[in-house]
C-alpha cells in the first residue's frame, strides 16, 4: 500500500510540473507569435477616370484700356479710385495747360524788343502792300489807256503788251507783299504769345481744359497718380477694365503642355471656401520662357489660356487660383488609390486583405495620378486593398484593418 501510494504520489507531481511546463510553453509561444499588422484599407471600385495637370497661375482681365495724357499738362487731381464703376463716355480724367515758366528781367526785356521789332516789320510790310497796290492801280490806269489808244492804231500792239505786262507783275509783286504782311502778323503774334506767356495773369485760366472720357463700361484697376501733377505726353494716367470678363493664365512645364487640347476643361480654386470654377482651355502660346522653381531650378514653362465663364464670382485680375487640367478622361474605369500601389520592378502590386492575411496581387496601371490609378488587370471591384503598405508587409503578412 506504501509503495502503491508513492508512486500515486511521484505521477500527480510529474504531472503537475508537465503542465506547469506546458503551460510556460504556451504562454512564449503566444508571446513571440507574429502579431498581425493594424492596416487602413480602401475598396476598388469604378467610375471616372481623369489624367490631370495640377498647376498653380492668376486671373487677368481680357481687355485692359490704359488712358494717358495726350500732350504735356497738368493733371486735375482725380476723384476716382481704384473699383470704382465708370461708363463709357465718363470723364475719368481732366488736364489744364502748363503754367508758364518763371523768367528774369533780362529775358521779359528781350521778349518786350521782340514784341517791338515785329510791331515794326507789320507796320514796314503794311506800307509796302500799300504801295504796291498804288502801283497796281497805276499799271492798270496805263493799261486801260494803252488799249483805247491801240484800238484806235494810236500806238503799237507791241507797246499793249508791255503795259499789261506790267499791270500783271504789279499784281504779282501785291500778291508777294501781303503774303510778306501775313508772315509779319504771324511773327507778330508769336511775339506777344511769348510776353504774355511770360507776364503774370489775372485770375484762373481755364482755356484748353482736356476731359479724358472712358472708352468701355467697366471700373477703375489701376491709379498711375491719385494726386495733382504735372503729367508729360504719353505718361499713363490710370487703367479701366472689364471685371466681367477675365481669363486664367496658367504656366505649364514645356513638356506636359502638349497634352494640353483647346477646348480641355479646367477646374479652378480660388482658395478659401469659395466654389471651385470650371473653365476651359482657349489657346496654348507657342512662345516658352524660363522659370525659377522653389527649389532654385531653372525650368522651361508655357502658358495656357483659360476662359471662364461669365459672371463667375469672386474673381479679380491678378488673383491667385490653382488649376487642375484635364488631359484625358475614361468612363467606367476601375479605380484603386494611389496610396495602394507599390513597384515591383518595372510594374506594379497591390496587397489585398483576405481572410486576415495580406495578397500580393501583380496588376496592370493603365494611368494614375497623385490621388487615383486606373487599374486593367489584377483585381475586381469590391475587393479591399492596403493603404500605404510600406516595406515591413509581406505576401501572407497577418494584417488588422483599423477601425
Amino acid at each position: 500500500m506504501n509503495h502503491a501510494a508513492s508512486s500515486a504520489t511521484r505521477y500527480r507531481r510529474w504531472a503537475l510540473w508537465a503542465a506547469l511546463a506546458l503551460g510556460v510553453i504556451t504562454l512564449i509561444g503566444w508571446a513571440l507569435r507574429p502579431r498581425p499588422i493594424v492596416v487602413e484599407v480602401a475598396s476598388v471600385g469604378t467610375g471616372r477616370f481623369e489624367q490631370v495637370i495640377e498647376e498653380d497661375g492668376q486671373l487677368r482681365l481680357k481687355n485692359r484700356y490704359v488712358i494717358a495724357a495726350p500732350t504735356l499738362a497738368e493733371l486735375v487731381r482725380p476723384t476716382l479710385k481704384v473699383g470704382d464703376a465708370v461708363r463709357a463716355g465718363d470723364v475719368v480724367a481732366t488736364l489744364t495747360p502748363v503754367a508758364p515758366q518763371m523768367i528774369d528781367a533780362r529775358t521779359r526785356s528781350v521778349l518786350q524788343q521782340r514784341v517791338g521789332s515785329a510791331d515794326a516789320a507789320r507796320l514796314a510790310a503794311s506800307a509796302q502792300v500799300n504801295r504796291l497796290e498804288t502801283a497796281l492801280a497805276q499799271a492798270g490806269l496805263e493799261a486801260d489807256r494803252a488799249t483805247k489808244l491801240a484800238r484806235e492804231n494810236f500806238i503799237a500792239v507791241s507797246a499793249l503788251d508791255q503795259t499789261l505786262l506790267a499791270q500783271r507783275s504789279a499784281r504779282q509783286a501785291l500778291d508777294a507783299g501781303r503774303a510778306e504782311l501775313r508772315a509779319a502778323e504771324y511773327a507778330q503774334a508769336e511775339a506777344r504769345a511769348a510776353l504774355a506767356r511770360a507776364e503774370p495773369g489775372a485770375g484762373a485760366r481755364t482755356e484748353g481744359i482736356w476731359a479724358l472720357k472712358s472708352p468701355v463700361d467697366g471700373r477703375v484697376i489701376k491709379l498711375h497718380l491719385e494726386s495733382a501733377a504735372p503729367v508729360t505726353a504719353g505718361q499713363p494716367l490710370l487703367v479701366v477694365g472689364d471685371t466681367a470678363a477675365v481669363e486664367a493664365v496658367i504656366d505649364v512645364l514645356s513638356g506636359e503642355v502638349q497634352q494640353i487640347a483647346p477646348g480641355a476643361a479646367v477646374g479652378l480654386s480660388l482658395g478659401g471656401t469659395a466654389p471651385a470654377i470650371v473653365g476651359r482651355v482657349a489657346r496654348v502660346e507657342p512662345v516658352a520662357f524660363t522659370k525659377v522653381s522653389a527649389l532654385g531650378i531653372e525650368e522651361q514653362r508655357v502658358n495656357v489660356i483659360v476662359d471662364l465663364p461669365a459672371g463667375a464670382p469672386g474673381v479679380g485680375d491678378g488673383f491667385r487660383v490653382d488649376a487642375r487640367i484635364v488631359v484625358s478622361s475614361r468612363e467606367g474605369a476601375l479605380l484603386v488609390p494611389s496610396a495602394a500601389l507599390v513597384r515591383d520592378g518595372e510594374g506594379w502590386r497591390v496587397f489585398e486583405v483576405e481572410a486576415g492575411r495580406a495578397r500580393a496581387r501583380t496588376v496592370t496601371v493603365q494611368a494614375r495620378h497623385a490621388d487615383t490609378a486606373w487599374v486593367s488587370e489584377g483585381l475586381r471591384e469590391g475587393e479591399k486593398v492596403l493603404l500605404y503598405p510600406g516595406s515591413t508587409v509581406r505576401d501572407g503578412q497577418a494584417v488588422r484593418v483599423r477601425e
